[in-house]
């Protein structure tokens, strides 16, 4: 039977899975995969294997767990293995690698950022420091059927967010970065100019937090920052 793979731990680590279930409906019993230096938590992966709601919550909560008692290499939800031998010759093959990742991540925990800006805020901005855009806008308020103003508007407009969003991204995730061990820098989303995950020791989450809220502070009410973590250290493994 196919074997789903939830996080790869060192040997030694607690593995407390009491009280936990694995993905399925029924719900799958988890069991660990061990080699002499690695573990791997798993469960048999049920017959139709969807991202459901509880199943995504499942997967989620046996890596909190895990990352709760030590370090721990999270495994996208989905990922499934040929059958236990498998996975336990896929950890033998890769023991030098896993063991220096765990390594890297051990104390550790990975938080993301998230940062947006009001677009009002933005656009009055661009009109009072671009003199060609409060030309063009005030052009095309007093002639709304020209057309090319209006598209030649929309361009600077569209270039000057563009500027600033980058500009102000990169103050900001270089601002944070020194509270951090590492850097991962994602895709920005549709609402969200900035989308930056930081490994953060442990101890000194509390300080990373703070780091934010200050950089908030100093943003002022315009832009909206979002901490999520602590986070399975997808971004680092």
């Amino acid at each position: 039977m196919p074997t789903y793979i939830y996080a790869i731990t060192a040997a030694d680590h607690p593995l407390r899975l009491d009280g936990l279930s694995g993905v399925g409906e029924p719900a799958s019993d988890l069991r660990t995969v061990k080699t002499g230096a690695l573990g791997a938590v798993v469960s048999d992966t049920p017959a139709e294997l969807r991202a459901k709601r509880r199943d995504l919550v499942a997967h989620q909560s046996v890596l909190e767990r895990l990352m709760a008692d030590g370090a721990a290499l999270p495994m996208r939800f989905g990922l499934v293995g040929p059958d236990d031998d498998q996975v336990r010759a896929a950890l033998e093959q890769g023991k030098d690698s896993y063991t220096a990742r765990l390594s890297e991540l051990d104390g550790r925990l990975e938080y993301n950022v998230k940062v947006s800006r009001d677009e009002e805020s933005m656009l009055r901005e661009i009109l009072t420091e671009s003199s060609e855009a409060r030309r063009l806008s005030e052009y095309t308020r007093e002639n709304p059927g020209a057309q090319d103003q209006m598209m030649a508007l929309g361009e600077l407009v569209s270039r000057e967010i563009q500027a600033r969003q980058e500009a102000v991204g990169r103050d900001v995730a270089a601002a944070l970065a020194d509270a951090a061990e590492r850097v991962s820098e994602g895709e920005p989303t549709k609402t969200h100019f900035l989308n930056v995950s930081y490994l953060v020791r442990r101890d000194e989450a509390s300080a990373f937090a703070q780091a934010v809220h200050e950089e908030a502070e100093r943003r002022g009410d315009d832009y909206t920052f979002a901490l999520n973590g602590p986070l399975p250290p997808y971004s680092f493994v």
